[in-house]
């Protein structure tokens, strides 16, 4: 389709340009279909008309307008040759945060084409989650081996964004979750805890102004998400050694106030989560607790000009929001948001969480006038999972900031428009986390696409969980249906996915089966179980690693994936012992296989009482009970 393109878009035109690849349009210099843009302020969002193969968008801002042509070459393949569209922006921004510390590092190419679906679907902004992956001067260790970005590659990430009108805002830590760097001895005149940085130290700002200036310098936004969550262990290590023990709201708020005055040197506006305020204000110390009343002399005492963002992945009440939110606002500026798209700590997406709870969290902060909304796509413990799986939740976030309220099958007809990905299939991915034990939906949040192929087939962890399942039967089934997904989506999308379906489709079971065949003495089905069963697992675990290998390299820079790839080496080595075990016992060769001897206890003992199989956040529990390292004291 060849387009004409005329008006107020000459800013917009290489923006444009990079459109065409994607979404089948050729930018002519005269003749086709004409499109006109028209910039005005005083309108809220966009306006399209088209008839007889001309038309004009008026827009606001350059979202509004890239949103819009994405509107009108869906309709044209559709074949509308009429269109009128009216749409009005709900909220200031909106985007995606990118989670690009858990191990992967995304490569620039999948970052840009995120971009560009981001640019179509209306996104305004996206927040670039760094704990470590950019580079700070004179501190070498900062991000080593672990995929850092240049300076270069982040202002050609900024360039790229800012053709579409995308605000891209580094989003660093200035408190916690800073293990990655503080494990290394050069950094450990920074250290209070494993985490925490060593506050009231002179050393410490300084290395934080660095830290600052660098994050922010290849960008053209003045905004700077400082981070700041989940920080209950600061003042508790080497801090109170040093200066004895002080309450943590006063060191939390004397370091907000070094941390502004920075902010404040480089002109930039800082955010900051929300909850550890929360949570000092709570009787139960939970950031979630929506009875708590922020106290006066929080109140009081924190800075104005900071934007406090509540984050919630899960809650479904809008009572909670409205609570929360108000709370927030009592700081004198108006708080932002954070919802998640749930793929951490799985391989599967779970939107039945994550929609259930963006639903009322969106509504409420319409109604509450909050102006700034994120969606966070999170990596904790190795990113297995695909980031691309978030794509039906980021048009949900898209549609949610363009109207009052959506129809689901609107959703689903842009989300399939500007992925080029059914959401059908991605909504099908919610199954991986479904086999037969687990409630409806998945409410209760469980794993067991991680926990099942991970643990340990002579451990069995989990097996307890499964051991009146037939999982087994389930995850064929569900690979057959991912596989027709996967044959109707160019470029082995769902390659991973369906891979590991076949292997948990074998594996699922086999500690159970395992574990009765040797109490039933029955030598027989054990033969069976070490020669031919294991053996088609460890081919299957060979195909599924070749599968998330070709996926992670194509997407990713490699650091990191070799932690996943030691999963899958120590994967396959214990179900080669497994075998070997197995055949000892057999042949006679040892009396018993202790580790069968053992009984099999629920990891999670609650799991017995309800209809979930449990939650499990960490690979080294899934693998083995026992010591996979030393923690030594937390400094």
């Amino acid at each position: 389709m060849d387009i004409l393109f005329k008006g107020d878009v000459e800013n917009l035109r290489s923006g444009i340009e990079e459109l065409q690849d994607a979404f089948g349009f050729t930018v002519a210099e005269k003749g086709g279909t004409k499109l006109t843009g028209k910039q005005d302020n005083h309108v809220k969002g966009l306006i399209v008309e088209f008839d007889k193969g001309a038309g004009t968008i008026t827009y606001q801002q350059p979202c509004h307008f890239f949103r819009a042509l994405g509107l009108v070459l869906e309709e044209l393949n559709k074949g509308n040759k009429q269109i009128s569209i009216q749409e009005e922006m709900q909220f200031s921004s909106v985007g995606p945060m990118f989670d690009l510390s858990r191990n992967m590092t995304m490569k620039l190419s999948t970052l840009k084409d995120f971009i560009r679906k981001l640019a179509v679907m209306g996104h305004n902004a996206a927040m670039l989650y760094m704990e470590d992956t950019y580079e700070v001067e004179e501190e070498p260790y900062f991000g080593y081996m672990r995929g850092r970005y240049s300076e270069e590659e982040l202002r050609e990430l900024d360039d790229y964004a800012n053709q579409f009108g995308i605000e891209l805002i580094p989003c660093i830590q200035t408190l916690a979750h800073l293990e990655e760097f503080l494990k290394w001895d050069a950094a450990y005149k920074y250290k209070d805890t494993r985490g925490a940085l060593l506050l009231e130290s002179d050393d410490t700002y300084n290395l934080l102004d660095r830290m600052i200036a660098a994050a922010t310098k290849p960008f053209r936004s003045n905004r700077i998400h400082i981070g700041m969550d989940e920080a209950e262990e600061v003042g508790r290590g080497r801090y109170l050694n040093i200066n004895g023990f002080k309450n943590r709201f006063d060191l939390m708020k004397a370091h907000l106030d070094k941390i502004v005055e920075i902010t404040d040197k480089y002109h930039l506006h800082a955010v900051m989560w929300s909850d550890m305020f929360l949570k000092l204000a709570s009787e139960t110390g939970d950031s979630y607790d929506k009875t708590t009343d922020l106290p006066e002399y929080i109140v009081n005492q924190l800075p104005d000009n900071v934007q406090y963002m509540y984050w919630q992945y899960a809650q479904a009440d809008k009572e909670h929001y409205k609570r929360m939110l108000q709370q927030l606002k009592r700081f004198g500026s108006t708080p932002a948001f954070a919802g998640g798209m749930w793929v951490w700590n799985t391989f599967a997406p779970n939107y039945q969480i994550s929609l259930t709870a963006s639903e009322p969290a969106l509504t409420v902060c319409k109604q509450e006038g909050i102006e700034d909304v994120f969606v966070t796509l999170w990596g904790d413990d190795g990113y297995e999972n695909n980031v691309y799986n978030a794509l039906y939740g980021l048009q949900y976030y898209a549609e949610h900031a363009y109207h009052p309220e959506i129809d689901v099958n609107h959703v689903k007809e842009r989300a399939l428009f500007c992925t080029g990905i059914d959401p059908d299939a991605l909504l099908a991915l919610n199954k991986m986390d479904q086999p037969p034990g687990v409630d409806k939906g998945n409410t209760l949040q469980t794993n067991p696409s991680k926990f099942l192929l991970w643990q340990d087939v002579l451990l069995g962890l989990f097996d307890k969980h499964v051991e009146k399942m037939d999982v087994g039967v389930f995850y064929e089934q569900l690979a057959e249906e991912i596989r027709q997904y996967n044959q109707q989506t160019p470029g082995g999308f769902f390659d991973v996915p369906e891979k590991l379906c076949r292997v948990l489709a074998k594996k699922g079971n086999l500690g159970v089966e395992l574990k009765a065949a040797y109490d039933a003495a029955d030598r027989e089905k054990l033969q069976d179980i070490a020669g031919r069963v294991i053996p088609e697992v460890i081919e299957r675990v060979k195909t599924l690693q070749a599968a998330h290998r070709k996926q992670w390299l194509c997407l990713n820079k490699p650091f990191g994936w070799e932690v996943i790839d030691i999963r899958y080496g120590g994967l396959l080595q214990r179900l080669d012992t497994a075998c070997v075990r197995i055949n000892e016992y057999i042949k006679g060769d040892v009396d018993e296989i202790d580790e069968l001897e053992q009984e099999r206890l629920y990891y999670s003992p609650n799991v017995e009482e309800s209809s979930g199989l449990g939650w499990c956040s960490y690979y080294y529990r899934m693998a083995s009970p026992n010591v996979f390292f030393h923690v030594l004291p937390i400094y």
